[in-house]
């Protein structure tokens, strides 16, 4: 049976009979102390996060997990709605479960789910999106110093800091894992 050291980053575990994914993880050792691992988990019954310390030889139970490719179709008052690309299975999933995924999300923008015994446990995006720019303030002129940014606001409803050449219309690709500018599309 695996131990905490084997625990990695996106692993499903057991844990106190619930399944849990671990969100982040550490192995320290402390001056005097013996090693241990620092994992943060997500409890798929309920939710919410939680920081466990677990001995470096403790037995895990790792649990397989299945991941397949979705599309975003759209959002309305029940959910956001994904459809299987191979079965046309509708899948719709609650605002707290998207959570800050949902200001990357366009129409057919093809993501990841992974699931865990069944239950849908993740919602990954692509490492990067394209997105039209709707409002930017002129860039002035004289503002020619190294790395200057203007807020431009996108079609999901977010603010990105751009280049000075960007203007209402451009297209432009922003990294879902920071949100920030990467170039213009």
């Amino acid at each position: 049976m695996p131990s905490a050291n084997d625990l990695r980053k996106g692993q499903a575990i057991k844990y106190n009979g619930d399944i849990c994914v671990v969100l982040d993880m550490q192995h320290r050792t402390p001056g005097n102390l013996r090693a241990f691992v620092q994992a943060t988990l997500r409890s798929l019954k309920t939710g919410k996060s939680s920081v466990v310390r677990f001995a470096s030889t403790e037995p895990l139970e790792i649990v397989s997990k299945n991941t397949r490719p979705v599309d975003f179709s759209y959002k309305d008052q029940s959910g956001y709605h994904f459809m299987d690309p191979e079965t046309y299975e509708t899948i719709t999933l609650t605002e707290e479960f998207v959570g800050d995924a949902k200001n990357y999300l366009i129409e057919n923008l093809r993501c990841t789910l992974t699931e865990v015994e069944g239950k849908i446990a993740e919602l990954e995006l692509p490492p990067k999106v394209t997105l039209k720019v709707i409002e930017a303030p002129p860039g002035v002129r004289g503002d020619t110093a190294t790395n200057v940014t203007k807020p431009a606001k996108v079609e999901t409803g977010i603010e990105v800091g751009v280049p000075l050449f960007i203007n209402p219309g451009d297209s432009i690709e922003v990294d879902t894992r920071t949100g920030k500018y990467l170039n213009r599309a």
